[in-house]
């Protein structure tokens, strides 16, 4: 039986490695030919969508997903990321790393379990955490595709066919038509021009007529 001196310092020890996703990048980006980003990087968007999808489906569990989202390339601090010219010729062992992991730290077993099952993909919560994985993907190829990427425009049809449920594939469709300065960006907007107070107003210069604009329903 450990005491809690030794279970604080192996959590430090654990948020210490957690630093290491900061510091290993996402080597899919080295294909493709521009972009920078880290898997620590990645994980936390990856994180916001399966939240925004878990919304989305008042079957799921919103908080598994989250914790879900959290912890599938937490292992690549350890084994590094494999992009799909290297996958062609072999995993690393990123479920052995996990395990590895999950037994240096009390709650270990926790995160592992996370980490089965999102592998799995049997669960409602682990096809939406994977679909956040792949539209997390896609939007980081559609902010190279506007920069001029043509590359990145293949891969995104690739990437909206691995998606598994309904409201990932309406997401990955709105992803697909928005522009990612949409959200702050409006061409029609008279504040751009002028940028007099009187017009500064977020809600009425942000209005969108476009059919990226519609609600999804909640399904």
């Amino acid at each position: 039986m450990t005491t809690l001196n030794e279970d604080l310092r192996k959590i430090g020890r654990f948020i210490y490695e957690s630093g290491m996703l900061q510091r290993t990048p996402r080597s899919g980006l080295w294909v493709l030919g521009t972009g920078n980003q880290s898997v620590a990087e990645h994980l936390l968007r990856t994180t916001y969508i399966g939240y925004a999808l878990a919304y989305l489906t008042p079957a799921a569990n919103l908080e598994r997903v989250v914790l879900l989202c959290l912890f599938p390339d937490f292992a690549e601090g350890r084994t590094s990321d494999l992009n799909y010219i290297h996958q062609r010729y072999g995993r690393l062992a990123e479920a052995t790393a996990m395990h590895d992991l999950a037994e240096t730290v009390p709650f270990g077993h926790q995160i592992e379990a996370y980490y089965t099952e999102e592998q799995a993909r049997e669960t409602l919560e682990a096809k939406l955490t994977k679909d956040a994985d792949q539209l997390e993907w896609i939007a980081t190829l559609r902010e190279e595709e506007v920069k001029g990427n043509i590359k990145a425009t293949a891969w995104i049809t690739i990437g909206l066919k691995r998606l598994k449920t309904d409201v990932g594939r309406h997401v990955g469709q709105i992803l697909r038509d928005l522009n990612p300065d949409d959200w702050w960006f409006n061409t029609d907007d008279q504040w751009w021009v002028d940028r007099h107070p009187s017009k500064r107003d977020w809600q009425n210069s942000s209005k969108r007529t476009n059919k990226s604009s519609q609600k999804l329903p909640r399904t």
